[in-house]
Formats: structure tokens, C-alpha cells, sequence
């Protein structure tokens, strides 16, 4: 049996790709000078924008620096893609907080062993996904479905984020449980929590709106800690960080409990999905430079739970690709991965240094952050195209976010799947239809409702479905066609003929076959004639094991629409004789 062709270029790029360092093969040395200055602008957004995830995830301050630095270097040695940043996310930080929360107390011992379980499991559940490649999953989460997880996940953060901003006593539980105890905490606010939150935002804004290269997240955190080592705020109350250790805290076995495992599935399922569905957003958004090899999804999904499962061991926590990271390593020149690892260096020495420092950054900068980061999930411009495109996909995104906010975003993601496969069901059941008539002057038949001057014959119609018939739509289809006879004769012009244009079907199955057959037959007793016109190979051999070939007639099936009325009426107008039936080779 013969073989298809493949490119030696190709095989060669696609064999090297596994190899370790893939997303550094072929390094050339130009390319270092873009890599270093990625490599400090990377660090200077991901030191404060880590900080304050680990926070958003209950975990220590060193715990975000860990899971990037690891990261860091584990996508450098086992992934592909050249120009992935992969590190704590906010998006997956608020999951892991809650899974873990319904298991443990927070920041407790059993809290750390548990968020550790919880990471090795995402962590396997990544590299089950790469090793089977099963990155096409990703597509199961419509866009409007992911606007609305994400939606939901930035009020989630924000509400999170509240009582640091105002310098007040956090709360637990959902978000409407997190606002109900904000409520009699107003009047204890803590106004040097309020300012330097404000600064803090205000001076990331304004840099984002200078450019994306400027760390206006560290300059107002900078700021920020600042002003509380002029002023010794930490010793007026207001929350800080704290003693920041560099020392790596690995969870004891001893406080691992495995009854936490079944508890803590669900959310490890969800995080999973989620890496899933953003990591390959991610490479969507930032395909590799030219000549910089082949995108490789599952490979960069398995480094990511390699790179997770290093995090769990390490006393961090699950790992995720970062879409704006990842833009900002490409907009500064950077090439390979070295960006990555220049900002892993500059963060371990962050990490050994500046230990001081890091401990008197107040929890409302942290905050204003996790709140810029909040603003920038929203989406609003796509919900704005989503709400033109149709109403009912915006309903399905907002409907997302409201179960995100409410129920959760485990309850959320599973809600947006079923919502978007409803949703594509429900299209598919009542699919679009139209009838077809002559364009003036040609042989080509089109839809008669989209504006231009068509003829029809008079006793015929011609039907075009736009999908394939299976059980969803078949019933909806036979209706369909019952009422344009029956609006036919009501009209006064009652048909002879029906012509099935089978263009946009792709495929039937037995259901869909049944129903024609039924169809056929019910019109012939009616005195009308069915016949089919552009069949692919595909759909008659469909037609020919279904029977339907010779119930119908092979005489009746045709090569065009044209050849089928001419077929049917006699001649085709303007005196051209019609063309001989015939169809694909059974």
C-alpha cells in the first residue's frame, strides 16, 4: 500500500522536536541580545504578578516565585514552543483555593499537604492528556463559553481582593457569603490600604497605557513598599507580606492525607481543563517566529504537568501558560526560551536577596494588582462581538459566569461545556434551510431570500439544508419540506417534482435515511416526484446501502441542480436541453 509523501524538512523538524531544549535548537547568537532584555522585562512583570497570585491562592510568597522558576525551566528543557511563559496564574490560582479549601483550613499544614496533592494530580492529569495527545479537547470550550469562565473569575478575584484594598479581615466562602461579611467591616477601612492600592493601580494603568514593556506593576508595588518602610505603616497595622524564606518548604508525606484525593478530583479535573483550553489559546495567539520550528500543543501540555508535578513536590502549586506573559516575551524581541530562563536567574536572586524587601510589600499593592489582572479578564471588546455575532451565545457566556460566581468555577466550566453542547445541538436540530432559485442569465441556482433576481419553475421546488441528516434534524427537515408543499398548494400552485440539493449535506445516517424514504414515498402518493442533485461520493454511498438509491431511483439522482430540473420538467428555460442524470460510481 502506497504511502503518503512527507517533506524531509518536515520529518526532520518533527523528530527533532521531541528532543530535549526543542524550544533552543538551531539558537542563533543575534538572538541573545532580544532574549536578555525579554528576560528583564519578564522578571519585572512576573516578580509582584506572582507574589500576589500566590496570595490569591493561599499559599506562601515564595510559593509563586518556586512554581515560575520552576516552571521556567522545566518548559525550557521538555517543551517546544520557543516563546511560552508558564508560571502561577490567576486564572487557575482561585480553583486551586477553593478545591483545596473544601478539604483543609486555610493556611494550615493539612492546607499546604492538600494544595501539593491537588498540584501532583493536575500535574498527571496534563501528562495523561499530552502522552494520549488529546490537546483537541481544547475545542470543546467555546469561545462565549471561555469569556464566561473568565468573566466569572475576575469578579471572583475582585471580590477576593476587596478586603486587602480596604485593609480589613478577610472573609471565606463563596462571593455573595465574601460580601455579605464585607459589609459590617466598612467602617473599620484602613485609609493607607485605600491610597496604596490606588497608587498602585493608578501607576500600572498609566504604564499599560505607555506600553506593555513598562513594569508598572513593580514600579507601584516598589512605590507602595516604599512609602511603608518611610512611614513604618507595618507597625500600624497594615497587612504585609511578612517574612519572606527562601527556603523551598517540601510537604512531609506524613501530611499528605490520601481521603483528600476523591474530594479533591473534581477541582484537578477543572484545572486541567482549564491549562488546557488557555495554553492552547495561548499558542493561537503566539505562534512561533518564522523558521522557529512546528507548534507542538500536547508536547507543551506534558512539560506544563511535568513542570506542575515539580511545583506539587517543591510545596507550590499547579502551573498554567500565560497569555499575556507570553506576549510580552515576543513584543520584547525575545526568540527562544533563554527570555524564560534569564527571568528564572533574576527571580532565584530576587528570591536569595531581597528576602527584606519582599516582606514589607503591603497586601493592598498585591491586591490592586490581582485587580488590574481582573480588569483584563473581563473581555470586554470580545463580549461586545460575541453580543453582535448572536444573543443567545452572549446569554451562554453570561449564564457561564453568573453559575462561575455563584457556584463556583468548577460548577461554572462544567455548566459552559454542557451550555455550549446544548447550545450546538440545538443549532444542529434546527439547522438553516432556504429554497433555491436560477440566477437571471445563468445556470447557477441560489438561495431566493438573499437579494438577487432569481426564476423558479413553476410545479418545482428546489430545498437546500445546510448540514447533514441524522437523528437531531430529521424530523425537523421532513416537517420543513411537508410545509413548503403544503404552502404550494395553498397558494394555488401545487408541485410535481422536489428537488433534495444535497450540497451542504455531508453526511446521513440511518435515521435521516428513514426519513427520506418515508418522505419519498408520502409525496409520490401525492403525485409529486423526489430528486436528489449533488451528491457527494460520501452521501451516496450512503444512499445506496441505505436503499434509498433505489427507492428514489438512480435516474432521479443528479450531477447539478440545473441537470435535475432539466431532468424534471422537460428542458431547461431558454430552449438549452437538460443534462443525463448520473451520480458518484457506487
Amino acid at each position: 500500500m502506497p504511502t503518503a509523501s512527507v517533506s524531509p524538512a518536515w520529518e526532520s523538524e518533527a523528530r527533532r522536536s521531541w528532543r530535549p531544549f526543542a524550544g533552543l535548537l538551531g539558537y542563533q547568537r543575534f538572538w541573545l541580545s532580544g532574549d536578555l532584555l525579554a528576560g528583564l522585562t519578564l522578571v519585572a512583570v512576573a516578580v509582584p504578578e506572582q507574589l500576589a497570585t500566590a496570595h490569591l491562592a493561599g499559599m506562601p510568597p515564595v510559593a509563586g516565585l518556586v512554581a515560575f522558576v520552576v516552571a521556567a525551566v522545566v518548559v525550557a528543557t521538555l517543551g517546544a514552543h520557543r516563546t511560552l511563559s508558564v508560571g502561577a496564574d490567576s486564572t487557575t490560582a482561585p480553583v486551586l483555593a477553593a478545591g483545596v479549601l473544601g478539604v483543609a483550613a486555610a493556611r494550615s499544614t493539612a492546607y499546604g499537604a492538600d494544595m501539593a496533592v491537588l498540584t501532583v494530580m493536575v500535574g498527571v492529569l496534563l501528562l495523561a492528556i499530552a502522552v494520549a495527545r488529546l490537546g483537541w479537547l481544547a475545542r470543546f470550550l467555546s469561545i462565549p463559553a471561555t469569556a464566561g469562565i473568565l468573566l466569572g473569575i475576575a469578579v471572583t478575584i475582585a471580590v477576593h481582593q476587596l478586603p486587602a484594598i480596604l485593609g480589613v479581615a478577610s472573609g471565606t466562602g463563596s462571593v455573595i457569603g465574601r460580601l455579605r461579611a464585607l459589609g459590617p467591616q466598612l467602617g473599620h477601612v484602613q485609609p493607607w490600604a485605600v491610597i496604596l492600592a490606588g497608587l498602585v493601580l493608578a501607576v500600572t494603568v498609566a504604564s499599560a497605557f505607555v506600553s506593555h514593556r513598562v513594569p508598572g506593576a513593580l514600579i507601584g508595588v516598589g512605590l507602595a513598599t516604599a512609602l511603608v518602610a518611610a512611614f513604618h505603616l507595618d507597625q500600624h497595622g497594615l497587612p504585609v507580606i511578612g517574612t519572606v524564606s527562601a527556603a523551598v518548604s517540601v510537604p512531609h508525606l506524613s501530611a499528605v492525607r490520601l481521603s483528600a484525593v476523591g474530594h479533591l478530583l473534581p477541582t484537578a479535573v477543572i484545572v486541567a481543563f482549564l491549562v488546557l483550553a488557555q495554553t492552547a489559546a495561548t499558542e493561537r495567539a503566539a505562534p512561533p517566529p518564522p523558521g522557529a520550528g512546528v507548534a507542538d500543543l500536547d508536547r507543551d501540555l506534558g512539560a506544563i504537568g511535568v513542570a506542575s508535578l515539580a511545583s506539587g513536590l517543591l510545596g507550590s502549586f499547579a502551573v498554567n501558560a500565560s497569555p499575556p506573559r507570553t506576549a510580552i516575551v515576543c513584543s520584547s524581541g525575545g526568540r527562544s526560551q533563554v527570555g524564560s530562563l534569564v527571568a528564572a536567574l533574576l527571580t532565584v536572586l530576587v528570591l536569595l536577596f531581597a528576602g527584606p524587601v519582599l516582606a514589607l510589600v503591603p497586601l493592598a499593592a498585591l491586591g490592586a494588582v490581582l485587580l488590574f489582572v481582573a480588569a483584563h479578564l473581563l473581555e470586554v471588546g470580545e463580549l461586545r462581538r460575541i453580543r453582535a455575532f448572536d444573543v443567545h451565545e452572549l446569554l451562554l457566556a453570561l449564564v457561564t459566569a453568573v453559575a462561575v460566581v455563584i457556584a463556583g468555577v468548577e460548577a461554572g466550566a462544567v455548566s459552559a461545556v454542557v451550555l455550549s453542547l446544548v447550545d450546538r445541538i440545538r443549532r444542529e436540530a434546527k439547522p438553516t434551510d432556504t429554497t433555491l432559485g436560477r440566477e437571471s442569465g445563468t445556470t447557477h441556482w441560489i438561495p431566493t431570500d438573499i437579494g438577487r433576481p432569481t426564476e423558479t419553475v413553476p410545479g418545482l421546488l428546489v430545498y437546500l439544508v445546510y448540514a447533514p441528516l441524522w437523528y437531531a434534524d430529521a424530523d425537523h427537515v421532513a416537517k420543513r419540506i411537508r410545509r413548503l408543499v403544503g404552502e404550494a398548494a395553498q397558494a394555488g400552485s401545487p408541485l410535481h417534482a422536489v428537488i433534495l440539493d444535497f450540497n451542504a449535506v455531508g453526511d446521513i445516517d440511518y435515521t435521516g435515511a428513514r426519513m427520506i424514504a418515508d418522505l419519498t414515498q408520502d409525496l409520490a402518493d401525492a403525485g409529486i416526484t423526489v430528486a436528489i442533485a449533488r451528491v457527494s461520493h460520501l452521501v451516496h454511498h450512503d444512499l445506496k446501502h441505505s436503499g434509498l438509491l433505489g427507492a428514489i431511483g438512480p435516474d432521479h439522482v443528479y450531477l447539478s441542480t440545473d441537470e435535475a430540473v432539466a431532468g424534471l420538467s422537460g428542458s431547461l428555460p431558454g430552449g438549452a436541453p437538460g443534462g443525463a442524470p448520473g451520480g458518484p460510481p457506487g
